[in-house]
This record gives C-alpha cells, sequence and structure tokens, in this order.
C-alpha cells in the first residue's frame, strides 16, 4: 500500500473511534442527567410517602389547625398528579412543589406555637424525617443540576456539538427555584 493510502486510512480509524467514543460519552452523560432526575422525584416521592403518616400523627393533636394540615394533604395531592414528560413541564412540576414545600413550613411552624404538639414524640421523630427528607430533596435538585450543567456544556462545546447535533443530543433544562423562593417566609407569633 501506498504511504497517502496508510495515512488517510490511520486518519479515518482516528476520526471513527472519537466518534464512537464521543457518541457514547455523551449518551452516559445524558443518561446521568436523567439518573438524577429520577433521585429527585424519588424524594419527592418519599416526601409524599411520609406526608400522610405526618398528617395522621398531628390530627390527632391538632384538631384546631385542621386547616393547615388539609392545605398540606390537598398540595401533595396535586403534587403527585403531574409527570414532567416534556421539559415545559419542569416549571409546573417545581410550582407544584413549591405549594408543598410552602404548606409543610406552614405546619412545621404551629410546633412553635402549640407545645402539646412539640411534647409528642411521633410527631418530633416525623418531623425530623420531613426535614431530612428537605434536606435530601435539596442535595438532588444539586446534583440534577450539576448533571444537566455538564451534559449541557459538553453538547455546546466544539468539536462534540458536532456530534450532538448529529445525534439529536438537547439541551437539559434545569432545575430552579421558584418564584418567590428568595424571600424567607414569615413565621410570626
Amino acid at each position: 500500500m501506498k504511504k497517502s493510502t496508510i495515512i488517510i486510512l490511520v486518519v479515518l480509524a482516528l476520526l471513527v473511534i472519537w466518534g464512537v467514543t464521543g457518541y457514547n460519552g455523551l449518551v452516559t452523560m445524558d443518561e446521568n442527567v436523567s439518573g438524577q432526575w429520577s433521585n429527585v422525584e424519588t424524594q419527592y416521592q418519599r416526601r409524599a410517602d411520609l406526608i400522610p403518616n405526618l398528617v395522621s400523627t398531628v390530627k390527632g393533636y391538632a384538631s384546631h389547625e385542621k386547616e393547615t394540615l388539609e392545605g398540606v394533604v390537598e398540595a401533595r395531592s396535586q403534587a403527585t398528579q403531574i409527570k414532567v414528560d416534556a421539559p415545559e413541564k419542569l416549571a409546573e412540576y417545581q410550582k407544584a412543589q413549591g405549594a408543598v414545600t410552602s404548606a409543610l413550613g406552614k405546619l412545621l411552624a404551629i410546633t412553635e406555637n402549640y407545645p402539646d404538639l412539640k411534647a409528642n414524640q411521633n410527631f418530633l421523630e416525623l418531623q425530623a424525617q420531613l426535614e431530612g427528607t428537605e434536606n435530601r430533596i435539596n442535595v438532588a435538585r444539586t446534583n440534577f443540576n450539576n448533571a444537566a450543567k455538564n451534559f449541557n456544556t459538553a453538547i455546546r462545546r466544539f468539536p462534540k456539538n458536532i456530534l450532538a447535533s448529529l445525534f439529536g443530543f438537547e439541551k437539559r433544562a434545569y432545575f430552579e427555584a421558584s418564584e418567590g423562593a428568595e424571600t424567607a417566609p414569615q413565621v410570626q407569633f
């Protein structure tokens, strides 16, 4: 074989290897973003499963706060009905989850107003689990956003942007704070 034919074959082989490894890397990153979103949904499901237990326990001690408890149940119900199957559904999903967070904030605030609730060991345990779940949700959201950022950066950088456009990899949406989240809720006694 001629020397120029060998050089062309080597260059083509290197391009094919680059294309395959680049494509596989993008697939791995895309799956990581999906996996991280699944972790966010898992934490929301944990919270949704925990709320009925919390409400049942608190109802026995806080019949005078029935309205607050019903607000938590209603917010949870609405949040579990929304499925994120398209990027535009993410904002609706975030809004529903924000309503749950707001309702839970009101519920947790009543513990300061009613010491008899605070004294109940079951309530304290469930409250601690709920606070832990909120922290887990925050960590899962952060991990999701980091994975989405890494993926989005990779598909926009040259030369992988060529592979991304050839194979239809699209930018992933970030999880953003709901409107008004930058303002701390006021707790008044």
